[in-house]
């Protein structure tokens, strides 16, 4: 199961916070150990590699794209 949310200082640490309902759905307790799989979110990144099928290279899309900016 995946959440959003957002990093937070937390004295000289970073901390998040479970949303309720995700931690009623999935039984989690006070003390109880859980993995967390940390993934930045970036465009780039979610879509690096993805089209395969596109022919032109994402410097020649960019550069067409700011033909439109002049």
């Amino acid at each position: 199961m995946e959440i959003k949310t957002i990093a937070k200082r937390w004295g000289s640490s970073i901390g998040v916070i479970l949303p309720k309902s995700f931690v009623d759905e999935n039984r989690i307790r006070e003390n109880e150990e859980v993995i967390i799989e940390v993934r930045k979110k970036t465009l780039a990144g979610d879509l690096f590699g993805k089209y395969p099928e596109w022919k032109k290279s994402a410097q020649e899309i960019k550069d067409e794209m700011k033909k439109g900016w002049d």
